[in-house]
């Protein structure tokens, strides 16, 4: 792939970021929602249904409304729903502004168990309300603590027709910048009572920086089962696996293959487009969007499905691509009908005749027509196949079209190919031929660098990048894998001061450093330590693994070297069986409101428990109890520590607010900025606090580097914010001020190219 060709694919996605992250408004300066061409071009094809085209154009002028997705697969998922439900949609209902009633939220009708919601609320209403205001924060906290997810409407679509599940292995093509590859770790974490899913998402981009993004996207999520990696798609590389001691090839039985597009569907929000279509965006992008196709298809495991989709409305893109597809695959692959998979979505079915244009006006019905002249950018899978019985035999009806207007979204397309026997072209060679996998090492090795002396450098257990592929251009140096044995030193106090248990797999626990002391200690599947062990030489990854474990300044004088991490909790502590303190409601609320509270604060029975246990750290645990509806009815993990007399919550920020929202205590930010008094747990002595503010550090200094990057603040809200708690329980302490006033209205900024 040349550099003009990389480059036209890196400036084509901004209809698939678009889609991807529904902000609340577009900022954009006014702009005259007008194109004739792209009027004449739609008319003229006549894909909107008869009558429907003034409809058509005025839904795609307007606004388009705000949508918001509650995580599946945690086990909060319900507790926020309750949350939404009784506390904000309620009094949202019962309010005016300026004399006119605000709409409410309402639910994605096809989206399962209300997990979806959207809403037509602008910025400038949810200023006018104090209300409106909570529930804009409430979202922005929860997004970034990975509990919502602000995604348009249609996006969601793809990953539900895909039928995940926990055993499956998956491929995200083109992931960038990631609500769809959350969509995917959620589902395959649907059962939360298993750490380790069989399954696991391999979610790629062509963009080393957009890379970084999706990474955010996806850590949010805390799985062990997410790998991020760096290629082209329309060459992504074969990865081998250890199949019962010999190798094989890793075919996947999921592949999501959202590709670049024109993004003429995102004209609502991305309002750039307007006046930028041209046909001639699609004309470039079809030859790309195909490679795409074919080497996902390639990949796709016999008996798996493959979903092919867009952002644009355009044929050129869409049933063309799905056509010459099903040409190439001589019966290989089968369009799946999807019509009763989302009850509720309304879709149109796809075309089977259709046209091209130029963007001089030119029509062509047919290749023949085409002069040669143009053959360089018209080819002839850009036309519908000329055999009437082939073309009956594709089913391209079954294909998918979202029309803007008939339910209040973006433009979409979306087609669900299922595998039905080996590609043609790889029956009689269904392994990678070894010339072709020598080409792609050698083009990434150094010049005068030959295979083997690659190899021979490649050290056991360790997975890396090669050489040339660390992106130094953009200054991203990618730190090795390096996978733990059994017998490491670093298991010896870990294995006795936490009492793990005998069957807790050592093998899939990593560190990112050759030399010197392991800071973080990561986890990975099974699964994902196969794909990494055999494929360091063919595979780029940017980042995989959750943190389970950081190493503590001068811990070796409580026992153990390392601290537990927030971020691996969930995976972690089925395997953990000691340091383990039961704790009430009121207790937690005490720790996520208290920076450093004494030991006293604790109610009886935790009190109790935190006295026999030595300084260090330690799991708190929250089990719900069903007689009591009034509480929390999910469990909730907390890493923290037993200082000398105190104890401590170690838990980020978002994700404070996330638990003391779920326990009934309200978390907002007074404009006024007005201080606090320090809280009693502060008056202990310095050295322990020093010691526990330095443990704070590293639990929170990885990453700050790419969150500058990532995160902006909200225009004309970063200055004179201060936080508060409301309870009639809790009292508000300082530490929610300090760690919390810096972040509150810091979101995850989108770039629309």
């Amino acid at each position: 792939m040349g550099k003009r060709s990389r480059q036209r694919q890196k400036n084509q996605t901004a209809g698939r970021d678009s889609r991807d992250n529904d902000g609340w408004g577009a900022g954009y300066a006014d702009i005259i929602k007008e194109n004739k061409l792209f009027e004449h071009y739609y008319k003229e094809l006549g894909l909107v249904p008869e009558g429907e085209f003034d409809l058509f154009m005025e839904a795609m002028r307007e606004p388009l409304p705000a949508t918001i997705r509650i995580t599946g697969y945690k086990s909060h998922a319900k507790e926020i729903l309750h949350c939404l439900k009784e506390k904000y949609f309620k009094d949202i209902q019962e309010l005016e502004i300026d004399g006119q009633k605000i709409e409410a939220p309402q639910p994605l009708t096809w989206y399962p168990d209300d997990q979806a919601w959207h809403t037509n609320m602008s910025r400038k209403i949810i200023r006018k309300s104090p209300l409106l205001e909570k529930f804009h924060q409430f979202l922005v906290s929860e997004t970034e603590s990975g509990n919502i997810s602000r995604q348009e409407a249609v996006s969601m679509i793809p990953p539900l027709l895909l039928k995940i599940e926990p055993h499956h292995k998956i491929l995200d093509m083109c992931a960038a910048p990631g609500s769809k590859t959350a969509q995917l770790i959620e589902m395959l974490h649907s059962d939360m009572e298993v750490p380790f899913p069989e399954g696991f998402v391999i979610a790629n981009d062509v963009d080393n920086k957009r890379c970084y993004l999706l990474v955010h996207q996806a850590k949010r999520l805390n799985s062990p089962c997410i790998m991020v990696v760096n290629h082209d798609a329309s060459c992504i590389p074969t990865l081998n696996i250890d199949s019962d001691g010999k190798k094989d090839i890793l075919f996947y039985d999921r592949i999501l293959c959202d590709v670049p597009c024109s993004g003429d569907g995102t004209m609502r929000k991305n309002i750039d487009v307007w006046k930028k279509w041209t046909t001639s965006n699609s004309l470039h992008l079809h030859g790309l969007q195909l490679r795409i196709a074919v080497r996902g298809v390639e990949q796709l495991a016999v008996g798996g499905r493959m979903v092919y989709s867009t952002c644009s409305l355009n044929p050129i893109e869409d049933e063309a691509v799905i056509a010459a597809l099903l040409e190439k695959s001589e019966g290989a692959l089968e369009l799946a009908d999807g019509s009763a998979d989302l009850p509720g979505l309304k879709w149109m079915p796809g075309v089977t005749s259709w046209k091209l244009m130029t963007k001089e006006g030119q029509w062509y019905s047919d290749w023949s027509e085409v002069p040669s002249s143009r053959h360089t950018q018209i080819r002839p899978t850009m036309f519908p196949p000329k055999d009437p019985e082939k073309l009956l035999g594709m089913h391209l009806e079954r294909c998918m079209r979202i029309l803007p207007h008939h339910q209040n979204t973006g433009g979409f397309f979306v087609a669900v190919l299922v595998k039905k026997a080996p590609m043609p072209w790889n029956k009689k060679y269904p392994k990678v031929p070894l010339s072709q996998t020598q080409i792609f090492n050698e083009e990434a090795a150094p010049k005068g660098a030959s295979l083997a002396q690659e190899s021979t450098t490649k050290q056991d257990g360790v997975c890396g990048p090669p050489p040339m592929k660390k992106m130094k251009l953009f200054g991203y140096k990618e730190d090795p894998f390096v996978f733990l044995t059994e017998d490491d030193p670093v298991f010896t106090t870990i294995q006795s001061f936490y009492n793990l248990s005998p069957d807790f797999p050592k093998l899939n626990v990593l560190t990112r450093t050759h030399e010197g002391k392991k800071r973080h200690l990561y986890m990975v599947s099974k699964e994902l330590r196969n794909v990494l062990l055999n494929n360091s030489e063919r595979m780029k990854v940017i980042n995989t693994g959750v943190k389970v474990w950081s190493r503590n300044s001068d811990g070796e004088e409580f026992g153990c070297a390392f601290r537990l991490a927030q971020e691996g909790i969930y995976t972690l502590q089925p395997y953990i069986h000691s340091r383990i303190i039961r704790v009430s409601v009121e207790d937690i609320k005490v720790l996520l409101t208290q920076e450093n509270p004494f030991l006293s604060k604790l109610e009886e029975d935790a009190h109790s428990q935190a006295k026999k246990l030595g300084m260090g750290s330690i799991v708190l645990k929250y089990i719900p109890n069903p007689n009591n509806p009034a509480e929390p009815q999910c469990p909730i993990q907390l890493c923290g520590w037993r200082g000398k007399t105190s104890i401590r919550a170690f838990v980020p920020r978002n994700e404070r607010f996330h638990y003391l929202r779920m326990l009934g205590v309200e978390v907002f930010r007074d404009k006024q900025g007005l201080g606090q008094k320090r809280s009693d747990g502060e008056k202990e002595g310095k050295q322990e606090v020093d010691e526990e503010d330095k443990m704070e550090k590293v639990a929170e200094e990885e990453g700050s580097a790419q969150n500058e990057a990532e995160l902006d603040m909200e225009n004309g809200d970063e200055n004179g914010s201060s936080l508060w708690v409301e309870s009639t329980q809790v009292s508000t302490a300082a530490s929610i001020v300090e760690m919390l006033m810096s972040t509150i209205f810091v979101y995850l900024h989108i770039n629309r190219c």
